[in-house]
């Protein structure tokens, strides 16, 4: 059964934003810690930001204070709001547990381009 799904990217023009989105299973989701990755062509998957069941947050320097990760415990839910965006940001963004053992879904393809 499928235990991540993300969604919400697409193609956004330069200085855009988008909300992505991430439903998870009750079993990954609840009372854990979630995370955000992105993966950019020809590199290597990376963190972008996590956040704690209690609400506490972790940036990577590269977000620059344009990204906001939050969570909806009721609806096993992970959100990354992302603004002013610049084509450097373009990737394929994934959410997971980051101690989990659990496949990564497919991610949502964000492309920031004019």
């Amino acid at each position: 059964q499928v235990q991540l799904v993300e969604s919400g990217g697409g193609l956004v023009q330069p200085g855009g934003s988008l909300r992505l989105s991430c439903t998870a299973s009750r079993a990954i989701f609840s009372g854990w810690t979630m995370a955000w990755y992105r993966q950019a062509p020809g590199k290597e998957r990376e963190l972008v930001a996590d956040i704690s069941r209690s609400g506490r947050t972790y940036y990577r320097d590269f977000v620059k204070g344009r990204f906001s990760i939050s969570r909806d415990n009721d609806k096993n839910t992970l959100y990354l709001e992302l603004n002013s965006l610049e084509p450097e940001y373009t990737a394929v963004y994934m959410c997971q547990r980051p101690t989990s053992v659990v496949p990564w879904g497919q991610g949502t393809q964000l492309t920031v381009s004019s």
